[in-house]
């Protein structure tokens, strides 16, 4: 392992690549990137970099992500893992729950379409053409609150729990397509798409009470693309880079239980620090990216054989960058 590390160190430096790695990458593959972060941050980074070449680190929508920022790079994953959660929405379910909504009486004008960033491209810019954003789980709060004086109905795709979890931060009410009633959609400032991520799933009121029983003085932390019940119990609720600030910089005494993926609460601090599940919680497509694809991705640029190349259609590009920048100037 440690000889192919250190070929892939030579071959990144040769070939003029940056490693990008999101922050639920295994250590092995973590650590060989010269950029780390969450998507949000990554994509930033990455259209800042000089290198010709970004090999990316993480799942697909992030690196459509950098390459509709950054058309000019050559963009290249060593897994196009799909996040489960942006597989759940594509434009054709996008716009049958368009259709839902119509048909409850909403028409297009009176709704404003926000994606979370875990979302494809191409819905991405089905969201930029209707006036809409893209929004992280650490902008969500500030992007819907400028989405709301347009005086639209939000309709939050595809993360029912985040969409929900701000609703109530906000004290506005929140209903999702296909679990409450019509009139309850009709009656909602934010209107949620059925979906979810599969590993912030795995997270329980029991899994709270056990530590709070366990330890009576750990604070719970935990991102909101949890259940509403979790994010009501926790002491804490935030984005990865916003989890990650909140307990490193906890007193060393201080225990803390995470609601996140395992990788990155692993990785956090080596003690007081628990993962509030009884079961791995770790992300599957996020885990599949290994050293060893990171070394064959580079012998293919270095024999000028390009493998698992990030390309994005010219017209989902254009409106999927409006969607992204419109997030950047709020």
């Amino acid at each position: 392992m440690m000889n192919l590390k250190e070929e892939i160190l030579k071959l990144k430096e040769k070939l003029d690549v940056t490693i990008v790695a999101h922050f639920y990458q295994k250590d092995e593959v973590f650590e060989l990137a010269d950029i780390n972060g969450d998507s949000l941050e990554l994509a930033k980074r990455a259209m800042a970099a000089k290198s010709k070449y970004i090999l990316f680190c993480g799942v697909g929508f992030m690196g459509e992500s950098v390459k509709v920022l950054s058309p000019e790079k050559t963009v290249v994953m060593p897994r196009i893992a799909c996040c489960a959660m942006a597989k759940m929405i594509d434009v054709d379910y996008f716009d049958e729950n368009l259709a839902i909504l119509n048909k409850a009486g909403i028409q297009n004008d009176d709704i404003l379409p926000i994606t979370y960033i875990n979302s494809s491209a191409a819905v991405k810019a089905a969201v930029g053409e209707m006036g809409g954003y893209v929004c992280t789980s650490s902008n969500a709060f500030a992007i819907i609150k400028r989405g709301l004086e347009s005086g639209k109905k939000i309709f939050f795709v595809p993360d029912r729990c985040l969409g929900q979890n701000f609703a109530n931060d906000i004290g506005l009410k929140s209903a999702v397509i296909g679990i409450n009633t019509i009139e309850e959609v009709k009656d909602a400032d934010i209107i949620c798409y059925n979906g979810f991520c599969s590993v912030h799933q795995l997270f329980t009121v029991e899994d709270i009470e056990f530590y709070r029983e366990k330890y009576p003085d750990i604070l719970i932390a935990v991102h909101p693309e949890c259940d509403p019940s979790i994010v009501a119990l926790a002491d804490f609720s935030g984005s990865t880079s916003q989890l990650i600030k909140y307990i490193t910089e906890l007193p060393a005494d201080q225990k803390v239980a995470v609601g996140t993926e395992y990788n990155m609460v692993n990785r956090l601090r080596p003690n007081n620090t628990y993962v509030l599940s009884s079961t791995k919680p770790e992300c599957p497509t996020m885990n599949e990216t290994t050293v060893q694809d990171v070394y064959d991705t580079l012998k293919a640029i270095e024999n000028g054989n390009i493998i698992n190349e990030i390309k994005v259609d010219d017209k989902v590009s254009k409106y999927a960058k409006i969607a992204l920048e419109r997030m950047f100037e709020v």
